[in-house]
């Protein structure tokens, strides 16, 4: 009976349930969206024309899109330089013999388990323009932080930065717990300093964990919206638009899902070939270390 039941049930068949799951939650929508990406749908009600890549091109031409794509840009780079740089220093401090460390490392992630959106609230009252209240209190400064646009773009990195730095630092840390201490004793039998040291022997051991990181950095900064729509809602004017902020507003407030469609499909090939070239080139890294 147990052999005549394994023949009519194939391996595969336990795993089907799950995969008409996927196929629903993820597969459809994401062609259904690729479709979309070429009609004039409104979101309402069926009726749509094709347009073929008259999309496409007004994305080109739409000059709010082509400045969040800029904004994005810039905000990617400067999360993943700031954040990463970072999340090695702390990580490199909560490595050492501290009696302390333990608490340290819970007070640094602790960030990276609040929602998103708190963050953004929180930080609005520390980004308050008020010259006794918050960081300018603090610093003794006149800063409008949110609503100049020369400052709102790097205040929200901060705000990012501050809240994924703890994320950054433990995964630099489990990759320092890896490293065996007799490659650090025997360096120090040769001679060599701290910095030699972290040079010749962590650097080059850390590659995994950057790779990581770098990758999640990117990918993160390049779909940022939570803190973004929180905070400012893409404000100044367009300081601080993203394309996620742009395409969520195409759709839900101006009727236009073709067309946001068209700009989250753009989204994600972009994010898809940084992240390939990426992974390519640090993976190389890794071998060549």
């Amino acid at each position: 009976m147990i052999k005549r039941f394994s023949a009519l049930s194939p391996s595969w068949l336990f795993a089907a349930p799950a995969l008409l799951v996927y196929a629903v939650v993820v597969l459809y929508p994401s062609v259904a969206g690729v479709l979309y990406a070429f009609t004039d749908w409104s979101g309402i009600g069926e009726g749509m024309s094709f347009v073929g890549a008259a999309n496409f091109r007004a994305i080109l031409n739409d000059e709010q899109a082509m400045g969040s794509l800029g904004n994005t840009l810039l905000l990617t780079l400067a999360i993943v330089v700031v954040q990463n740089g970072l999340g090695l220093l702390l990580a490199l401090g909560v490595h050492a013999k501290l009696r302390s460390r333990a608490l340290l490392r819970v007070i640094f992630f602790a960030p990276v388990v609040v929602s998103p959106v708190m963050v953004a609230f929180l930080w609005k009252y520390v980004y308050n323009p008020d010259p006794s209240a918050g960081l300018n209190g603090l610093l003794g400064l006149e800063v409008d932080w949110l609503g100049d646009p020369s400052v709102a773009l790097w205040s929200i990195a901060g705000m990012v930065v501050w809240q994924y730095a703890g994320y950054s630092m433990v995964i630099f840390l489990a990759g320092l717990e890896g490293i065996p201490a007799e490659l650090h004793e025997a360096a120090m039998i040769d001679g060599a300093g701290t910095l030699q040291r972290f040079r010749y022997v962590t650097w080059p051991l850390l590659a995994p964990a950057l790779t990581i990181n770098l990758m999640l950095s990117t990918i993160g900064g390049l779909k940022l919206f939570d803190q973004v729509f929180a905070a400012t809602n893409g404000g100044p004017g367009y300081a601080t638009e993203t394309l996620s902020t742009v395409l969520y507003k195409q759709a839900f407030v101006f009727g236009k899902f073709g067309y946001s469609t068209a700009i989250a499909l753009v989204l994600a090939l972009f994010v898809a070939a940084v992240s390939l070239v990426q992974i390519y080139y640090l993976r190389s890294r890794e071998v060549a270390q």
